[in-house]
């Protein structure tokens, strides 16, 4: 996901989307190997209004759209990236086992 010009988020295990559906909540479960993410279609456009990187290797995005992305730390991979470029960029990465790793200043190359 392009968040913006300057910043990305990739995931690349399966994850969690909770959409606010009238007065309930619907919880669906995406796998981006699968490119199975249609349901994430909705949060074209959207703005993140918080996000956090948890010491377990979690990560919560909180949309305006009401919807929330939860991907949890996975024991064999990569569960997701987090990067902003650009003068005081930074990259923060869950690593396989639960882990953060973090990079004041990430690389310009992908």
């Amino acid at each position: 996901m392009h968040l913006d010009s300057d910043a990305r988020v990739d995931l690349g295990c399966p994850f969690k989307l909770t959409q606010a559906l009238g007065e309930g909540r619907q919880d669906v479960h995406l796998d981006p190997g699968k490119r199975d993410v249609a349901a994430a279609l909705g949060l074209f456009g959207a703005k993140v209004l918080s996000a956090v990187a948890f010491k377990s290797g979690s990560l919560r995005l909180v949309f305006d759209t009401g919807c929330h992305l939860t991907s949890l730390a996975d024991p064999s991979f990569e569960a997701w990236e987090v990067e902003v470029l650009g003068p005081g960029g930074w990259r923060i990465i869950s690593t396989p086992g639960g882990k953060l790793a973090v990079w004041p200043e990430p690389s310009t190359t992908s």
